[in-house]
């Protein structure tokens, strides 16, 4: 199969020192950074993006065969710091999830694996490049 490639553009401004607010091109936004009280940090929405990502694929697998009762996603890493450059390791992401008893219920259930599965092998974007290593580049315009 042929590569698929479609473009993606965050743009981050600056409000003030540690306050930032990035925009996608359809205009939604955020406001995040280290000097905003009670907002997320960057690595907070890097954590937050694996857990959506997979989120979504497990949503959508599940939900069309039931409503789920309580959806639950929590992740844990270890900053590593230090002498050594920062990076994030050891990235697990622990899905509760249950869904109403019943054949409907008892369907979706049997879809959790599997919607896991080819969210981690395949189908979420912000985990696999993680996982891959893609190349950043910071530069100057």
């Amino acid at each position: 199969m042929a590569e698929e490639i479609t473009k993606k553009q965050v743009t981050l401004v600056r409000e003030a020192e540690g306050v930032y607010v990035a925009r996608n091109a359809e205009g939604a936004e955020y406001r995040f950074g280290y000097n905003v009280e009670g907002a997320l940090s960057a690595v907070d929405l890097l954590l937050a993006a694996i857990a959506g990502c997979s989120a979504t694929d497990l949503d959508m697998m599940t939900s069309r065969r039931a409503e789920p009762e309580h959806f639950t996603a929590t992740v844990n890493a270890d900053k590593v710091g230090g002498s050594t450059p920062a990076i994030l390791r050891d990235i697990d992401v622990a899905f509760d999830v249950a869904f109403p008893e019943g054949a409907d219920g008892d369907k979706a259930r049997a879809r959790i694996a599997a919607a896991l599965k080819a969210a981690e092998e395949k189908t979420c974007t912000v985990s696999r490049t993680v996982v891959h290593g893609a190349e950043v580049t910071l530069r100057e315009v």
